[in-house]
C-alpha cells in the first residue's frame, strides 16, 4: 500500500510517517517508480508505534524496543524491552514523586496564604 493509503488507515499524517521512517521504526519498500510501498503488517506497527509513544517511550528506545513487539499481544519480555519499560518506568516514578512534593508544597502555601489572609480575594470578573 502507498503512504496516503497507510495515513488513511492509521489515521496518522503521511509526514509523521515519513518521521517514522527516518527514525527506523518503518521500512518501505521502493516500488520501480519510487514510491514508498508499505505491507499490510505496517498498520498494526503504525499502532504499535502509536501505543508505545502514548505510553511515554521516545522513538528512540521504540526502535531498540520494536524487534521485541513484532507479534499481537504485549511487548515480548526480551532483555532490552524489559531494561527499557523498567527504566522508563522509574522515570515516571521519580517525575510523579517530584510532582507530588511540588503539589504539597503549593498547598502548603495555599493553605498559609488563606490561613494569613482570610478568604481569597475576588477577582474582578467574579
Amino acid at each position: 500500500m502507498l503512504i496516503g493509503e497507510l495515513a488513511h488507515r492509521t489515521g496518522v499524517a503521511t509526514r509523521l510517517l515519513r518521521y517514522y521512517e527516518e527514525q527506523g521504526l518503518l521500512r518501505p519498500r521502493r516500488d520501480t517508480n519510487g514510491y514508498r510501498s508499505y505491507p499490510e503488517a505496517a498498520v498494526a506497527r503504525v499502532a504499535r508505534i502509536r501505543d508505545l509513544l502514548a505510553a511515554g517511550l521516545n522513538t528512540e528506545e521504540i526502535a531498540d524496543l520494536l524487534p521485541c513487539a513484532e507479534h499481537d499481544g504485549p511487548v515480548q519480555a526480551c532483555e532490552k524491552s524489559v531494561r527499557i519499560m523498567a527504566d522508563r518506568t522509574a522515570e515516571l516514578d521519580r517525575r510523579i514523586a517530584d510532582l507530588d512534593r511540588q503539589r504539597s508544597r503549593l498547598a502548603a502555601q495555599l493553605d498559609a496564604s488563606l490561613a494569613n489572609n482570610g478568604a481569597p480575594i475576588q477577582s474582578a470578573s467574579g
